[in-house]
């Protein structure tokens, strides 16, 4: 909030020459169905002082001299409106009566695909997660521009990803405890209720609800009463991650009874929308009721959910893209002449929450939410015991290995699920007749999560040009975790047996190592934590200043409770029961001071310093199977600051910003199979590596900017050039389950300084036009370049370990420096061009509005930009890193995302 004062803080600042005017200038701001628009902004051209619209649309400038002025009025989700008017001297009020807003045609949040596969494979290990940031809707032209143009192809302002996002519904946080992440799925396809955040600051600018993180703040009001008053009915037809996606919301409003209640529902489903064998089906749901008891109180109960069952896709090789092509897919396969996708995520969380508004006197507000959600997060994979890997892209059968010619393996590409059930038959029974268990088998990976919060915000106006916010959240998490059999393929039962370790039991507890469909297999285990925040923040506007402070403090305990008692005799101590409780002490300060050259241009400055607790994920390094903690983990340190010049003329508003983030401390997990070897001996195996003490600097500039080149005609242009990359060498760790070999062990360090980070282009820069009808219909065109991305490494290749021979404990023979260096040199891909277009018109007819859109992405079908990927770590020694380097086609390259090419997004809408 820069220049928003109440309008007794307006007469009380203004020069005592003004006093005589005596002069009030009021009007009323209402949408084109006539209700009331409440929090509109107006800015008076004149003044540097704005006010804002009251719950009746109304809004007044008390004290104006004589003179012509100019309002601007704007609001999400509505066209802005400029008005002049002229004040005379013998006018003591000015009626300027009604001022409707139309309802803005922006492009539906709707066409930004939010999409996790990377997330679904165990085949890598990246650190890397391709999630679109939050979705902004604000007036910041950078930030409108980088969700919605930049953000489809996997662009994140300033470099920060999801882990350092923070979303809110009424005070509660959606941040995972396991990774700190926001999962979108929990309310996907609630648009017509999501769309606009009742606050959203960007980056590190303090806010109200909260502290806030690196990647701003999102705060959703699901109060019944503060949806407008109408009935939505929406379809939709895409090619993205789905086909259809039907819609309805409806919202009555406060009823003279004092009740409020806003519903919405939708689904979003459809097959091979353009990735083979991807498909989904999701519903949502969303329920808002509000009892209003007077003036000053009301209770509002919200629930809502959305579940949703979806196939993920694979990343591959350059090798198999280029016999393939770029929408193949390893993951599915024929069965009865269907296709079946062996990795279904199936998620459905839903949301209760009970929320109690509270006027307190004439300034202050004071609003408790409890909250719980309950549910799970499931995704399937196949699994084998004894037999060979299903995965059609094992790097056996790719026709570099010299068994299979491409033709051949075209033949194979998919998994043989017909053959799956035959060897499972097969194997039905021994030779005395004894039953067998299964070759294969589908499992899945179970995250059951209970969570109870409590959320505390209170606000104040101590004098007309002070506010202080304090915003008190506690946190109780139960998560289960576990593995479970999905589908045993015909088979009797399966083994709940190591089989990549001698058989060993992974439950010693229980003699009965038979299990199936539904029961538990290989691990079983709770994480729990408790966690406790203070956030106290305050804002002082002055003539020339407004200055924000917000500090927190917060204190958390994290446990693990393993079920399983392991059979290898290192861990029996350390895997069943409760491990010893992990307390972090966290505590962190934001400003903010926005110097107002005038009332159109402002220098605003943002720092922020603080800590982060280790998610549960950094915390334990193998939870599966041990309580052991990541050796070297400590709380992050962040610091952070940015640097902007502001201009919100009437045809011109423009913002252009530096800024400087350094991230200290952190922790990065990752786990993939690797071939290992020490003095005891070498085997393949799933591992868990740990990078702890990890420095990063995240360093450029941003410049957006929006012009009014006529009355309907708009141009909007952003840049973004920065630098992000690892700045130090930190410690690599790995433990594995293996009997044969080292479990636990330090490879020193990885010589990763000035690597890049991977997930996101360094720089991007767009340029687009709109034209906005008089007669209600828009056309408008985007040109996007993104440059600098990189590949994600693979840490354990990087330290000393891979040039060092096992047996001598010295460097292999043949390497130098510079070989060292151009094998392990990070793979930059190459710049690429996107060109996007949107267009659409509504209509009223009477008391309906209805109205069409349609975005089309990559309009060129640029099928050559790399949205992900990661270097595989299976091979992590000179000799096979050598060896592989000197192949034309390498077994274990890369493994790659690409964009998915053209695709579009169609939306209606009816509206009464």
């Amino acid at each position: 909030m820069i220049k928003k004062l109440s309008l007794i803080s307006l007469f009380t600042l203004l020069p005592a020459s003004y006093y005589y005017a005596q002069t009030t200038v009021y009007a009323y701001v209402k949408g084109q169905d006539g209700k009331p628009v409440e929090r509109a902004e107006v800015d008076l051209e004149q003044s540097v002082d704005d006010v804002t619209a009251d719950k009746i649309g109304y809004f007044q400038f008390v004290d104006l001299k004589p003179g012509h002025y100019l309002i601007t009025v704007t609001k999400p989700n509505f066209e802005s409106k400029i008005l002049e008017f002229d004040v005379t001297a013998d006018e003591k009020r000015k009626d300027l009566g009604v001022i409707v807003l139309n309802n803005s045609l922006g492009t539906d949040a709707g066409v930004v695909v939010i999409d996790d596969s990377a997330t679904d494979t165990e085949d890598g290990g990246s650190a890397m997660q391709p999630t679109v940031g939050l979705l902004s809707s604000g007036r910041d032209a950078f930030q409108n521009v980088s969700a919605f143009e930049l953000g489809a192809y996997w662009f994140r302002p300033r470099g920060v990803d999801n882990r350092f996002e923070d979303v809110m519904f009424n005070g509660v946080s959606m941040s995972k405890n396991d990774d700190g992440r926001i999962d979108f799925n929990n309310w996907g396809g609630l648009n017509d209720v999501t769309r606009y955040p009742y606050e959203n600051v960007d980056n590190i600018t303090p806010s109200e609800y909260a502290f806030g993180n690196l990647g701003g703040v999102a705060y959703y009001n699901t109060r019944a009463s503060s949806y407008r008053k109408q009935t939505s009915l929406a379809y939709s037809f895409t090619n993205r991650s789905y086909l259809h996606r039907a819609m309805a919301t409806y919202s009555s409003g406060m009823t003279k009874n004092g009740w409020a209640f806003t519903v919405s529902g939708s689904r979003r489903w459809g097959d091979n929308a353009i990735i083979d064998g991807v498909y989904q089906d999701a519903y949502a749901y969303f329920a808002s009721v509000e009892k209003k008891f007077s003036e000053r109180h009301s209770i509002n109960f919200t629930g809502f959910g959305s579940p949703t069952y979806r196939a993920s896709n694979s990343p591959n090789t350059q090798e198999v893209y280029d016999i393939m092509g770029k929408d193949y897919n390893s993951y599915w396969g024929w069965q009865d002449g269907e296709k079946r996708n062996s990795r279904i995520r199936k998620v459905f969380e839903p949301m209760f929450m009970l929320t109690d508004y509270l006027k307190i006197g004439k300034n202050s507000n004071w609003i408790n939410t409890v909250s719980y959600q309950i549910g799970s997060d499931a995704r399937s994979r196949l699994d084998w015991f004894h037999a060979a890997d299903p995965n059609p892209t094992y790097y056996r059968k790719l026709p570099s290995y010299g068994l299979l010619t491409a033709d051949e393996f075209r033949a194979q590409s998919q998994i043989d699920w017909n053959s799956l059930y035959q060897a499972n038959y097969l194997n039905n029974q021994n030779m005395d007749g004894t039953k067998r268990g299964a070759v294969y088998s589908i499992v899945e990976d179970v995250n059951r999560d209970k969570t109870f919060n409590f959320a505390s915000h209170f606000d104040t106006r101590l004098k007309e040009n002070w506010k202080l916010n304090i915003n008190f959240n506690y946190q109780n998490l139960r998560s289960d975790n576990f593995r479970r059999v999905k589908d045993l393929l015909g088979a009797n039962y399966a083994n709940n047996l190591n089989a990549f370790n001698n058989d060993v039991q992974y439950n010693t507890d229980d003699a009965n190592t038979q299990v199936r469909v539904g029961d538990r297999t290989q691990y079983s285990y709770e994480l729990l934590k408790d966690h406790y925040s203070l956030n106290v923040s305050t804002e002082v506007d002055f003539n020339k200043f407004n200055v924000v402070a917000s500090i927190f403090s917060s204190y958390s305990e994290s446990q693990r409770d393993g079920d399983y008692r392991s059979g290898i005799a290192a861990f029996k101590d350390n895997s069943k029961g409760k491990s010893a409780i992990y307390d972090a002490l966290d505590a962190g300060i934001k400003g903010k001071v926005t110097y107002k050259i005038n009332g159109k241009n402002f220098i605003v400055y943002n720092g922020a310093f603080f800590s982060l607790a280790p998610t549960l994920n950094e915390l334990y390094i193998n939870p599966r199977a041990v309580d052991f903690l990541t050796p070297g983990v400590k709380n992050q340190i962040i610091n952070s600051n940015d640097l902007s010049y502001i201009m919100r003329g009437q045809v011109l508003k423009l913002r252009l910003s530096g800024y400087y983030t350094k991230i200290s401390n952190s922790t990065e997990i990752s786990r993939y199979y690797a071939a290992v070897s020490d003095q005891t001996g070498s085997a393949n195996t799933l591992i868990n590596e740990a990078m702890t003490g990890v420095d990063k600097r995240y360093i450029g500039a941003e410049l957006g900017f929006d012009v009014k080149i006529t009355p309907t005609l708009n141009a909007t242009g952003v840049a973004s050039i920065g630098e992000y990359k690892y700045t130090n060498r930190p410690d690599v760790y790995s433990f594995d389950d293996l009997n044969t070999i080292s479990r636990y062990r330090s490879y020193g360090k990885a010589n990763i300084k000035d690597y890049k980070v991977a997930g996101t282009p360094q720089k991007a820069f767009s340029f687009g036009l709109k034209y906005n009808s008089p007669r209600y219909w828009w056309v408008g065109a985007s040109a996007n370049y993104l440059m600098d991305q990189y590949l994600d490494f693979s840490a354990l290749n990087k330290t000393p370990y891979m040039y060092t021979d096992p047996g001598t404990n010295d460097p292999y023979a043949g390497v130098t420096p510079e070989l060292i260096q151009q094998l392990t040199a990070q793979k930059k891909f190459d710049d690429q061009f996107m060109l996007n277009a949107n267009a659409g018109k509504s209509f009223r007819i009477g008391e309906y509005r209805l109205g069409i859109s349609v975005s089309v992405n990559n309009i060129l079908n640029n099928r050559n930009y790399v949205t992900g990927g990661f270097e595989q770590g299976r091979l992590a020694n000179f000799p096979g890193v050598l060896e592989e380097s000197q192949r034309q086609t390498p077994y274990f390259g890369p493994k790659l995302w690409y964009d998915r090419g053209t695709t579009f997004f169609t939306n209606v809408y009816l509206r009464f």
